[in-house]
């Protein structure tokens, strides 16, 4: 494989994972990044064989220059987590529709017609379940429930809790949350700008974690937060009963599917979005995380708090079929083996403020 391509959020967890990987797989990088000071701390490292270009990916004129000469962009940047709440909703609209929508109208003007974009589960709101033998997304728990600890959802018509299953990328989205409205956002933006004769693979990442990062944060994933709270000599506050479930997916797999993804962008027809959940496939519990995290760092088994959060997702698990189908990708790094290495890898230095 040949060519330049451009990571914007390219010094960041994700986007320096998918240099690294890019540039393994014979691509020339170009790397667009603003180093905000929430995300990245005070050391930002970009790979030395990629070439930097300092800006925002909301700068008209940044981004002009950082597509020049180059044949496809893996957009990473944006502004990641849940947040501190709804005071939070300009900078993760500015960051993520706003910065899309820069990105998309310079790429038409400049004719690069290959996208790899990073979206997220969270798009999907609370996840797939049988009522019975018919498949449901059920409303946000209530107060009520979850202060009773009744976690999982309920039926409804019989009163039992639902029982999870996988969700595919036809499920319509439900996002919950002004984090996952822009990533929804982020994904009818590429699809309006695919009419020009674009195409656009649109990964639904899962819960990624791996070695860099970010220390823990509010904008933080579970992983990292877990694994700041043992580095500090805290036990991880496991929500709820612990029971939650995730699909865990090491940040090298993800990188791994962003250079299949752009490789179905060179054959895909024009005009073409297509999103792909990003997963193993197998999916564990948030506790059997916490547990796996402790053991490897020597420490002891987490309790479940009880404690909740208005809004969270109770389980939320992917089907793999449609990209290990059609991309030929399938996830490398195991469970327990990842887990017990991100119990000892370095993350990201604590970020300032």
């Amino acid at each position: 494989m040949s060519g330049t391509l451009l990571v914007t959020g390219g010094a960041g967890f994700i986007g320096a994972a998918v240099v690294e990987e890019a540039l393994a797989a014979g691509w020339r990088v170009r790397v667009l990044d603003s180093l905000r000071a929430d995300v990245h701390g005070r050391t930002n490292p970009v790979h030395p064989e990629a070439e930097f270009v300092l800006g925002d990916v909301r700068d008209d004129s940044a981004v002009r220059q950082a597509l020049r000469g180059v044949d496809a962009v893996s957009h990473q940047a944006a502004k990641v987590g849940l947040g501190l709440g709804i005071r939070d909703a300009p900078d993760y609209v500015s960051s993520n529709s706003l910065g899309t929508a820069t990105l998309l109208a310079a790429m038409a003007e400049a004719g690069v017609a290959r996208l790899v974009l990073a979206s997220s589960m969270v798009v999907y709101g609370e996840g797939l379940y049988l009522d019975g033998d018919r498949r449901v997304q059920p409303p946000p728990r209530s107060r009520e429930d979850l202060e009773a600890g009744r976690f999982d959802p309920i039926s409804e018509r019989t009163g039992e809790p639902l029982r999870a299953i996988t969700i595919p990328e036809d499920q319509p989205c439900d996002p919950r949350n002004v984090y996952a409205a822009t990533k929804l956002e982020q994904e009818l933006l590429a699809r309006a700008w695919v009419h020009g004769g674009g195409r656009a693979a649109m990964l639904r990442y899962h819960n990624v974690y791996g070695p860099r990062m970010p220390h823990g944060t509010p904008y933080a994933g579970v992983a990292s937060l877990f694994r700041s709270a043992l580095e500090r000599g805290d036990a991880p506050r496991v929500f709820e009963d612990g029971r939650q479930r995730r699909d865990f997916i090491h940040v090298h797999d993800i990188a791994r599917a962003n250079i299949a993804a752009l490789g179905w962008t060179a054959t895909a027809p024009p005009e073409a979005a297509r999103a792909f959940n990003v997963a193993t496939g197998e999916p564990h519990t948030i506790g059997e995380f916490a547990d796996g995290l402790a053991t490897a760092f020597g420490s002891t088994i987490p309790p479940r708090t009880g404690e909740f959060r208005m809004g969270d997702v109770r389980h939320i698990t992917a089907s793999a079929v449609r990209i290990r189908e059609e991309l030929g990708w399938h996830a490398q790094v195991a469970f327990d083996e990842g887990v017990r290495e991100f119990a000892l890898e370095p993350l990201r230095p604590q970020v300032e403020g």
